[in-house]
């Protein structure tokens, strides 16, 4: 993600430090305006950090730093408000490599992943947190046959589930594969640890179906 918003910015404004210090090469609307200034002060920020030797090289040798250096210590917050700030070419070409989402969905994607990465590095209580804002519909919310009210799912939405669900589309196959494997055994070490929750209501708890174990089963589109 870092280097593909680092290059398609890059092939369409210029490499220089300048340009993506311009609230003009983003989506400078009113809505967007005080997010910007606020990205742009965060950028300006880390161009001035001596915390890393790459950073400190380009920086004395150049005099500048060029985005695909400089978003090597951009968090995930900030790429994500970065996404959500581009211009919709740039955001159309990001999304790109990760057909089948489209832009929309990318930057739903990105947002709940944000608000789990906080919750994750604050020490928060993750496995029944929600967030206020959920991912798009998928195929696989579908195919999975996730449980409806009406015509709104109830699961892998705004909980835990929701992040498999953001991984399977934004991971390779086999890293996704590895964090699915990871995921089952930490799942069963919980199971073995704490006697006062089963292993259905934990799931549930999480916004995992049963079924969960199966999304690596299905075709994303």
């Amino acid at each position: 993600m870092r280097s593909l918003m680092s290059y398609y910015f890059t092939e369409m404004y210029g490499a220089e430090q300048k340009q993506y210090l311009d609230a003009n090469n983003y989506n400078n609307t009113k809505r967007n305006h005080a997010t910007i200034v606020k990205l742009i002060a965060t950028l300006k920020r880390a161009t001035t950090t001596t915390d890393y030797t790459y950073i400190n090289y380009y920086r004395k040798t150049y005099g500048e730093i060029p985005l695909w250096v400089l978003a090597n210590v951009l968090t995930f917050g900030n790429l994500s408000k970065m996404f959500r700030v581009f211009p919709q070419s740039l955001k159309s070409k990001v999304s790109k490599n990760f057909e089948p989402l489209n832009q929309h969905q990318m930057e739903q994607f990105l947002s709940v992943l944000t608000k789990y990465r906080n919750v994750c590095a604050y020490g928060e209580r993750l496995f029944t947190y929600r967030t206020v804002d959920a991912i798009a519909d998928t195929p696989l919310h579908k195919k999975l046959s996730l449980p409806q009210s009406g015509n709104q799912y109830e699961k892998g939405k705004q909980d835990l589930f929701a992040v498999v669900i953001a991984f399977r589309y934004l991971l390779p196959g086999k890293d996704f594969l590895e964090f699915k494997r990871k995921l089952i055994k930490e799942i069963d070490r919980v199971n073995r640890e704490v006697e006062h929750i089963s292993e259905v209501e934990l799931l549930n708890k999480m916004g995992f179906s049963e079924n969960w174990k199966s999304i690596t089963k299905y075709h994303l589109k």
